[in-house]
């Protein structure tokens, strides 16, 4: 069987003021007409059957994801009690997959992905689950780097000029060759010029977050790598469809350790395997990701919503409620909503983080969060 996981329990806090906690990013309409989690779900269907598509999501998302995703049995939207980042989530979704079919494959996505070139991505998901498969590896989908980008993690391959070091697995789809290769080491966000390097050196991909092996094998490299967490997996799988599984997963979710698959995991395992994936990809991880996905006017700016300027340049606006007017400004990013308004520097996307760590600390001011 081959089954995804949709991973959709983020709160996308680098999109406020738009995306809040009870309406993040993956349950908004950034990309397109549609929100991303049902753009995600759409751009699987034709590989998975809706049967074998389950969400991971917060308790309190569960309704509007049920809502959004009719289609999607109600059983396999799996409420988390609180965040514990990636591997409890991917660990509890294993263990239910497991009690339908142990044998099954994982296709592991986020919900705020862009992915353009559909028939090619469910390629290369194919020849991943063919190679996880059949190899038992950890597979993961690097992205072919198209420019320096501080953004985003990288995956390192072991070096294409040594056949002793390098293990390069050739997987027909289509009469068409899929390259994998044997991961070295994961690499977090680089500066700009270490950026350039791994562009240049060619032995380096965008680590994309999303993940494909079978259920038995991440299970057993959580037991290897993250014990604490497998114990309480364990508990946790005693109680499925039984009338105590809500209060087991919420007592054994206070006790574990918020810890990412990668680190946990993927850093530390030997059998990792990275399929290029040469398709056209954003993790749309801030408002910085409008410049790549939506077109600029004469002056440079990117305008959802209404706006008009004057001698103002390269400015990212999005306002749908109202009016705004830019006299002299550039390099802005202004994100208007009934409740908030943002006004920021474009090149601190990113911490537009930190405002909402900030708002959230604030008793007269947490509602906005």
């Amino acid at each position: 069987m081959l089954a995804t996981v949709i991973m959709a329990g983020g709160r996308g806090e680098r999109f406020w003021p738009r995306s809040r906690r009870r309406n993040p990013k993956q349950l908004l309409p950034i990309a397109g007409a549609r929100t991303m989690i049902q753009e995600t779900v759409d751009r699987i269907k034709p590989l998975i059957s809706q049967e074998n598509i389950y969400i991971v999501t917060g308790e309190n998302l569960v309704r509007e994801v049920k809502r959004q995703l009719p289609s999607v049995p109600l059983k396999n939207i799996i409420p988390e009690p609180m965040g514990r980042n990636t591997a409890a989530c991917i660990g509890l979704a294993a263990i239910r997959i497991e009690k339908q079919s142990p044998e099954a494959v994982m296709v592991v996505l986020t919900a705020d992905h862009l992915i353009k070139e559909r028939e090619r991505f469910l390629e290369i998901i194919k020849g991943g689950a063919e190679l996880a498969e059949a190899s038992g590896n950890l597979v993961t989908l690097g992205i072919k780097c198209t420019r320096p980008d501080t953004g985003y993690g990288y995956i390192k391959v072991k070096s294409k000029k040594s056949k002793v070091k390098n293990k390069k697995i050739k997987i027909k789809i289509k009469n068409e060759t899929i390259e994998a290769y044997e991961v070295e080491k994961f690499v977090e966000k680089p500066d700009e010029e270490t950026a350039r390097r791994f562009l240049s050196s060619g032995n380096y991909y965008w680590n994309s977050g999303m993940f494909i092996w079978t259920v038995s094998s991440i299970l057993e490299a959580i037991r290897e790598h993250i014990p604490k967490l497998s114990e309480g997996l364990k508990t946790i799988k005693r109680s499925l469809d039984t009338p105590e599984e809500a209060g087991v997963i919420r007592e054994v979710y206070q006790n574990l350790e918020p810890i990412s698959i990668d680190y946990g995991v993927m850093e530390k395992a030997e059998n990792v395997a990275v399929v290029k994936a040469d398709i056209t990809w954003d993790d749309v991880g801030s408002w910085l990701a409008m410049e790549r996905i939506y077109p600029k006017d004469e002056n440079g700016n990117v305008i959802l919503g209404k706006f008009e300027g004057m001698d103002s340049t390269n400015c990212i606006i999005v306002s749908d409620d109202h009016l705004v007017a830019g006299i002299g400004v550039s390099d802005l990013i202004v994100v208007t909503t009934p409740q908030a308004t943002l006004i920021c520097p474009k090149e601190r996307a990113q911490d537009v983080k930190k405002m909402v760590k900030k708002l959230g600390a604030s008793k007269e001011k947490e509602k906005y969060v």
